[in-house]
């Protein structure tokens, strides 16, 4: 009897396990629930966005048009100028000991202008007599002319080595900004050689670089909206002023100047600003970005067919924005995506979909 009884419990108890194994294999085989969103494709609003530096409208690199040794520069990074304003001086010595030197050339051609002159009248006046030859009255004529012409040379040298002579002062062209000094008293400049960069303070517009893919899609006088990094709550409208003809050989993007149509003073020059053109894409939809799932190198969603299983789709990403992910081609109205953890998931896998929109979904995303 007592043998009995161990086989009956031990019946028992395998028959208990083999129960419970059925149901923890049941358990596991039942539905998973999956968030989904029905698409719905549509109108969406895009924006692309780069980031580029500020910049002025008008800027030029000074330099004196005469070379010499600095003797003094009045201005400094940063400072403000007025048109006229003296920036910079040479050493006047020798632009002066050159102007001088063309004074007196001056005066000696005046002298031989006067004797080949007098010389010609005295000629002339002989010739009438019949005590000279023909020939020796259009030698002196030809000398008076010779004359006058080295006088008007003379003169010419002389108002260039005065024009130097001011050049010895670098003045402001414009009102504008100091940028840059890339040269200090005491340096010996060659003529040409910047001294200051000058940036006009009235115009600002941003600098950005633009991808080839995306380039043909610009004109000048497109809308375009501008945010300072330093002002991220403010956006000022603006326009594309100039569109660069040739890539940058290094980075391959064109160079795009776009104009600030507010008030400028509010950017400051060399400060970071981002510039967004805004455009409408159809027949797109915006999706989270943990609805992605990325696969030898292509992007895919799972969607959920009649019969609750999830089959993979391949998918054209638009762009990544904040609030998501803009898919331009792949899916269609009706379709119902999982819109949360699509890592999980595997071809041919059923679930249970609950749409994003239910109460106990809500309870999910948040």
């Amino acid at each position: 009897m007592f043998p009995m009884r161990i086989l009956a419990c031990s019946i028992a108890l395998l028959a208990i396990a083999v129960a419970g194994c059925t149901k923890e294999t049941q358990k596991k085989e039942a539905p998973r629930p999956a968030l989904v969103r029905q698409i719905s494709l549509g109108d969406t609003e895009q924006a692309f966005v780069y980031s580029g530096e500020v910049r002025a409208r008008h800027e030029a690199d000074l330099g004196f048009r005469v070379g010499g040794k600095i003797l003094e520069r009045r201005v400094n990074l940063g400072d403000r100028v007025r048109r006229g304003q003296l920036l910079a001086r040479l050493d006047p010595k020798d632009v002066a000991l050159a102007a001088n030197a063309a004074k007196a050339q001056v005066a000696a051609a005046e002298a031989d202008e006067k004797l080949a002159e007098a010389e010609y009248e005295r000629t002339h006046s002989l010739a009438a007599k019949n005590y000279v030859s023909s020939s020796v009255v259009d030698q002196r004529y030809s000398a008076l002319l010779a004359a006058q012409a080295r006088l008007k040379q003379a003169r010419s040298q002389a108002d260039i080595a005065l024009n130097q002579n001011a050049y010895a002062n670098l003045l402001a062209d414009r009102d504008g900004v100091v940028t840059q000094v890339a040269a200090d008293a005491g340096q010996v400049v060659a003529v040409g050689q910047p001294v200051v960069r000058l940036a006009d303070s009235i115009e600002r517009e941003v600098l950005i670089y633009v991808p080839e893919r995306r380039i043909a899609g610009l004109k000048p006088g497109a809308a375009a909206l501008v945010r300072s990094w330093a002002m991220p709550e403010q956006t000022f409208e603006a326009e594309v002023r100039e569109v660069g003809a040739a890539a940058d050989a290094a980075t391959r993007t064109y160079p795009v100047r776009v104009r600030i149509k507010a008030d400028t003073d509010q950017f400051a020059l060399g400060s970071t600003a981002a510039v967004a053109f805004p455009g409408v894409l159809s027949g797109s939809v915006v999706l989270p970005h943990g609805a992605l799932v990325e696969r030898d190198g292509k992007a895919l969603v799972w969607v959920v067919e009649q019969n609750g299983v999830v089959q993979p789709r391949n998918v054209e990403v638009g762009s990544l924005r904040e609030d998501g992910a803009l898919i331009k081609a792949g899916l269609a109205d009706g379709d119902k995506v999982v819109v949360v953890g699509a890592y999980k998931l595997v071809a041919g896998m059923k679930v249970t979909p609950v749409p994003e929109s239910a109460p106990a979904a809500l309870d999910v995303t948040r």
